[in-house]
């Protein structure tokens, strides 16, 4: 069945394609990559080499697509995962801070620093 764009409710989520993080939890538990693809409606991300899932893909000469069972990435949710902070290189939680120009920018809750590259 397919929902209503009306029905679609984007979330705010403090994690941006590119992100380093850490699963928190599941069968990935401890694993670090960066984050390939975040989906705000349904509140998951991709992250890289983790939650490794087969999917069966069928061939297409057009797009130079060979067939077989392909290993990719599978979606997680966000709040199985924490952003790891590049100045002390923790895993930590978001914080928001406005600096003295009126910009927005996201911060690290241990260390303070800044997490916009």
């Amino acid at each position: 069945m397919r929902k209503n764009p009306e029905d679609l409710v984007r979330h705010i989520v403090s994690v941006r394609k590119g992100d380093q993080v850490r699963v928190m939890t599941g069968r990935d538990k401890g694993k670090v990559g960066r984050v390939l693809s975040v989906d705000p409606y349904k509140r998951t991300v991709t992250v890289e080499h983790a939650s490794m899932i087969k999917r069966h893909t069928r061939p297409n000469p057009s797009k130079n697509i060979k067939g077989g069972i392909v290993e990719r990435e599978g979606a997680i949710a966000i709040s199985n995962v924490l952003l790891v902070c590049p100045g002390c290189n923790k895993h930590t939680r978001v914080a928001h801070a406005t600096l003295p120009d009126g910009t927005k920018v996201r911060t690290c809750r241990r260390c303070g620093a800044t997490l916009e590259k």
